[in-house]
């Protein structure tokens, strides 16, 4: 989601289908405690807070709102577009418990960290959200301990944009792909780049690698599972392409806009981006790639890669006011209409099923059926409240192995290490 890209946490997937959901942690809370009970039915002006508006898709919900609703204005308040800093933000002012911030867009790698401290209200009861409809992947996101904290508003998946010019079939497989990096080396351009910076962009891209090899970082019990053969075959491959040149050696400061920007300059073969870099490739003045390019589905294994899942969801602070209110805006911001606008306004992927079969809007957004493989065959990454250690675990060892300062296998016995540290604590 494109609020999100600048992760120095995330988002960017979104986006492992392994949860650390059972490190709760010590004195910590999944029900909102006395506040999630206060206030139910109370109506009155809110605020709405969330990470930069880049594609003016907020505002004019907003207005919208505000137009049917005279005695509930809703505020809307701006963050970042760094995702570091909209965490920290919202973790000051749920912490401060003033109920200032009714209502949050939360990154689907925040809604157990909020959960587990008593900062979000429980969708239930009389808070309860219809989620009829939304793709299954998106509503799990959400959820913590069994329980709706926070409404899907946004997903999020990884997707294959190349040069149909140089390459009319895309590659299927990660080893055919690298096998069409001679074409690149022939035309004097790079061959393949995603987000190799260290930040969240990096957990996301080296989990898609180690679930596409058939690896995991969790298992079901919540236990790292980094050091295992299928793990470090996923992150061989990167390392390997990085020391073969298919990776260029500047793609280790590349988050989403610089690698989108190589791309649109024509001096890239393959990128790994997100569904929002298909608008601006057609549209920005400076793209020479309007015409020649195409999407396709992350390449996996034997067919299409593991792509992480990213996107936002929106929760009601436990200590809000007027959680009435909160809730009928959820609702809102989340109906079928309003998520066709996410799309349209924003390249921003649909929560709901039945949009990715829309032939309007797929004859406008050509990428959904793209989009919708790969959230299918997305993996979340690990739900826990300790997800900040356990990130940076895997963004340090794997950054790491990919600039040879350690070998896989020493990277992925300290990124174990790291992560059963961080899940104990």
């Amino acid at each position: 989601m494109r609020h999100s890209k600048k992760f120095a946490p995330l988002a960017v997937v979104s986006v492992l289908a392994m949860t650390l959901a059972a490190c709760s942690g010590g004195g910590t809370s999944t029900s909102g405690g006395e506040a999630a009970g206060q206030n139910l039915d109370a109506r009155g002006p809110i605020t709405y807070v969330q990470g930069k508006d880049n594609s003016n898709v907020i505002r004019p919900l907003v207005d919208k709102w505000n137009a049917a609703h005279k005695d509930e204005q809703v505020t809307f308040k701006e963050q970042s577009d760094n995702a570091d800093q909209q965490h920290d933000d919202l973790v000051q002012h749920f912490k401060a418990k003033t109920g200032d911030y009714d209502v949050a867009s939360v990154d689907v790698i925040w809604t157990a960290e909020f959960a587990a401290q008593g900062w979000l209200q429980p969708l239930k009861d009389s808070t309860a959200i219809d989620t009829t409809g939304f793709l299954p992947a998106t509503v799990a996101t959400g959820t913590y301990k069994d329980v709706l904290y926070a409404v899907p508003q946004t997903s999020d998946g990884g997707i294959l944009y190349y040069r149909k010019d140089l390459v009319p079939t895309p590659p299927k497989t990660w080893d055919e792909m690298m096998g069409m990096c001679s074409i690149a080396k022939a035309k004097g351009i790079d061959c393949y780049a995603g987000q190799f910076a260290q930040y969240e962009g990096l957990t996301v891209n080296v989990a898609e690698a180690i679930n596409t090899a058939g690896g995991t970082v969790v298992d079901k019990s919540g236990k790292p599972t980094v050091d295992t053969p299928e793990a470090k075959a996923g992150l061989n491959n990167l390392v390997q392409a990085y020391k073969d040149g298919n990776i260029p050696k500047q793609a280790v400061t590349y988050q989403e806009e610089q690698g989108r920007q190589s791309f649109e300059a024509g001096k890239l073969m393959f990128l790994r981006n997100w569904p929002y870099v298909y608008n601006l490739a057609k549209t920005d003045g400076s793209s020479t790639v309007k015409d020649t390019f195409g999407i396709a589905p992350l390449p996996g294994k034997d067919g299409p890669g593991a792509s992480s899942l990213g996107g936002h969801n929106l929760a009601i602070n436990a200590d809000s006011k007027y959680k009435a209110t909160a809730k009928d805006f959820l609702t809102f911001m989340t109906n079928a209409e309003t998520e066709k606008f996410y799309a349209t306004q924003g390249s921003l992927a649909p929560v709901r099923s039945d949009l990715y079969q829309d032939a309007e809007l797929v004859k406008q957004l050509p990428y959904l059926p793209v989009l919708l493989t790969s959230i299918k065959n997305a993996v979340p990454r690990p739900v826990t409240p300790f997800y900040p250690a356990v990130t940076q675990a895997i963004q340090q060892n794997s950054f790491a192995a990919i600039n040879g300062s350690k070998t896989v296998d020493q990277a992925m016995k300290d990124m174990q290490a790291a992560m059963a540290s961080a899940s104990s604590q």
